[in-house]
């Protein structure tokens, strides 16, 4: 049987990977709780989703902090105080250093096939107008575990889209963005069944149990 986990979710704009996460544990579809959303922007419109919600929200702008350690730590003083499990980066568009007692506890959803396409400086579009530009005929996104550089972080999973002639980077990322919708939930549902090991860069995925004969079935 799955934890039900608790998760921060972080965001910096509209808020759509949040109002996917909310509809699938709605839907009972993900074994979690979202116990506070943390934005790095006043008044962005993905705050909606988490006062439609009543979950509680707190607004942590980077401005307020001289330097990115209490930036940091402002932030995760609010998701121990939440005691949250996992925090969830959701379009969140800040550096974080990531302390001792939340290494491997930060995932984050990149909208390429990591290592292509990532780093400083790809995010959103950026990130789809640089693969059509180069001609893959794949591309896709990548759930990670958040270490302190960017996108360099375990990967946990993956999942491709075909490159179409034509594509432009709008087309591109709406066909990502519908498989990040897929893999972040199945990423966080993997770690709500503790199967997920990780060991330097690798992360190991364990079969799942079934708990009425002891085998193993497919996820």
């Amino acid at each position: 049987m799955a934890k039900q986990l608790r998760l921060a979710v972080f965001i910096s704009g509209t808020g759509r990977t949040l109002k996917n996460l909310i509809d699938r544990i709605r839907a009972e579809q993900l074994s979690a709780e979202i116990v506070v959303v943390v934005s790095s922007v006043a008044n962005v419109v993905g705050l909606q989703y988490a006062e439609e919600e009543s979950i509680p929200i707190e607004i942590i702008e980077r401005c307020h902090y001289e330097s990115l350690n209490e930036f940091s730590e402002a932030n995760f003083s609010v998701c121990r105080a939440a005691r949250a499990d996992y925090v969830v980066l959701a379009g969140y568009f800040r550096r974080l250093e990531i302390p001792k007692d939340f290494e491997s506890r930060v995932l984050n959803i990149h909208p390429s096939l990591i290592p292509a396409f990532c780093g400083k400086g790809y995010y959103g579009n950026i990130v789809h107008a640089k693969a059509l530009e180069y001609g893959v005929k794949i591309s896709g996104c990548t759930v990670h575990f958040v270490d302190q550089e960017y996108d360099t972080g375990p990967i946990i999973l993956q999942k491709s889209v075909d490159v179409y002639e034509g594509d432009t980077p709008n087309s591109l990322n709406d066909r990502v963005f519908a498989a990040e919708c897929q893999a972040y939930p199945e990423a966080i549902e993997l770690l709500a069944q503790e199967r997920i090991s990780v060991k330097g860069r690798i992360v190991k995925i364990a079969p799942l149990k079934d708990q009425k004969r002891g085998g193993e079935i497919d996820f």
